[in-house]
């Protein structure tokens, strides 16, 4: 059973979730009804048109900072440093080009207008971030995410050049020292790459509570 709500119903137990991870569906994305979702571990993943989806996967896909694997190229690239890194400077053009910017084996976007819109304004509270990573003047890279205490709720990322998303995420780790977890949500080849892995849905629910 998947449940139907709006923005007054408390959201169900995740434990209640069905098998692919949807706790509920309806309501719409109101600011304060996301940061209640996020809190409970609960996030909405939508197609524009359709009711939003809550979901709360199990597993759930997350990234422990000091597991984090730096490779030996991006080490070098690090030390090269031919990008330059910034914070919330311009949180609705990397959340537009998250949308846009072509994926390997992706079709669409589920980042759209309605979300965009929503997710601005968490960021106009303090409450969503983004990092952007610069070649000289120019936007090549960047992510964005939400802080629920101190875990990273990441959302998504983009790259114009070779690994700028990459540099932007382990540059934002390492002058972040406070972050517990990066929420990575869902399995993905690239994020297990870089160390992250799955974990039950009731010890990241724990975690969360814990750094909340």
């Amino acid at each position: 059973m998947i449940y139907l709500i709006n923005n007054e119903t408390p959201f169900p137990s995740p434990d209640t979730a069905s098998e692919e991870g949807i706790v509920a569906f309806g309501g719409n994305l109101n600011p304060a009804r996301l940061v209640e979702a996020y809190s409970q571990g609960i996030f909405p993943w939508y197609n524009e048109g359709e009711p939003v989806l809550w979901w709360c996967p199990d597993p759930r896909f997350v990234l422990f900072p000091e597991k984090l694997h730096i490779s030996k190229n991006m080490r070098k690239l690090l030390r090269k440093a031919p990008y330059r890194v910034t914070y919330n400077r311009c949180f609705t053009e990397v959340m537009q080009q998250c949308a846009t910017v072509p994926r390997k084996d992706q079709h669409g976007t589920w980042i759209h207008p309605e979300l965009i819109e929503a997710y601005t304004t968490l960021h106009q509270q303090g409450i969503a971030y983004s990092v952007e990573v610069w070649q000289d003047e120019t936007l090549v890279g960047g992510l964005y995410g939400l802080q629920i205490g101190r875990i990273f709720c990441g959302e998504s990322m983009f790259s114009k050049q070779p690994n700028a998303s990459q540099y932007g995420f382990i540059t934002f780790l390492q002058a972040h020292p406070h972050i517990a977890l990066v929420d990575c949500q869902i399995h993905s080849e690239y994020l297990e790459s870089l160390g992250a892995e799955e974990i039950p849905r009731a010890t990241f629910l724990k975690l969360l509570t814990i750094n909340r």
